[in-house]
């Protein structure tokens, strides 16, 4: 939690207590350092760690979040290094270290968010663009309470050398966050009027599918902006305001 977590974390490696405590973490130590054409994970996640917010989940998180990446490392024919399946490996490699230490035994709410966070933290970067706001919803249901501490692991999460990636991606991390309050602020929004009064006003007053039935919707709709009448309300509500005004919104 401190303003400098990188120098702490090399005295835990030069004086053996990170080994001791966590030989999880003491893996990535040297695993990469240009080797395999993929950078070395420990220099990695000390990075992480000091640009993460210091808030303890993701902290936490921050630490564990790529010790999978030992136990997935693959090379394709055309050298291509990939850690598939790394997130899902490293949250049951938590689950073990917890066991073991009983780190979060007192606390298992942060030890339920760090585990959280540990096992979605690629979610937020996988974003694009073009996604649909269908998917971004659902990427907002999924992540819940974990929303802000995930959209924060994620910014940690790039440690690009070269400037202009660097501001790509926080970029997109932005543009989810930003797209993902608009949404919800605008499915929070009560709708003026309550579903299915078209067809209650069609039955109630005898008419077709047509144009006209939309404009009374609409008339009614600046009725409620206006403040004129409630919005809200049970369709029945509506049905006896439009019979006692029929001359203002039916013909």
């Amino acid at each position: 939690m401190g303003e400098d977590p990188e120098t702490g974390l090399d005295e835990l490696l030069e004086t053996g207590a990170l080994a001791a405590l966590f030989p999880e973490v003491h893996a990535m130590v040297g695993f990469g350092d240009g080797e395999w054409r993929h950078k070395d994970v420990w220099k990695h996640t000390k990075q992480v760690v000091r640009q993460a917010v210091p808030r303890l989940e993701v902290r936490w998180a921050s630490l564990f979040h790529d010790i999978g990446k030992v136990k997935t490392r693959s090379i394709a024919p055309d050298g291509k290094v990939h850690f598939l399946g790394h997130a899902e490996v490293g949250t049951r490699m938590f689950d073990k270290l917890d066991r073991r230490l009983g780190l979060f035994a007192h606390e298992v709410a942060l030890k339920d968010t760090v585990r959280f966070l540990v096992l979605h933290h690629l979610r937020a970067n996988q974003y694009s663009p073009d996604w649909t706001d269908s998917a971004v919803r659902r990427l907002a249901r999924e992540l819940a309470e974990h929303l802000d501490d995930l959209l924060c692991l994620a910014r940690a999460d790039i440690t690009t050398k070269r400037p202009e990636k660097k501001r790509r991606g926080l970029q997109q991390i932005e543009e989810l966050g930003e797209r993902i309050g608009r949404l919800a602020a605008e499915d929070a929004r009560v709708p003026a009027l309550p579903s299915g009064i078209g067809d209650a006003i069609m039955r109630a007053f005898g008419l077709p599918p047509s144009r006209k039935v939309g404009e009374v919707k609409r008339a009614l709709e600046v009725a409620v902006e206006a403040g004129e009448i409630a919005g809200g309300q049970a369709i029945e509500v509506y049905l006896e305001i439009l019979q006692a005004n029929r001359d203002k919104y039916l013909l």
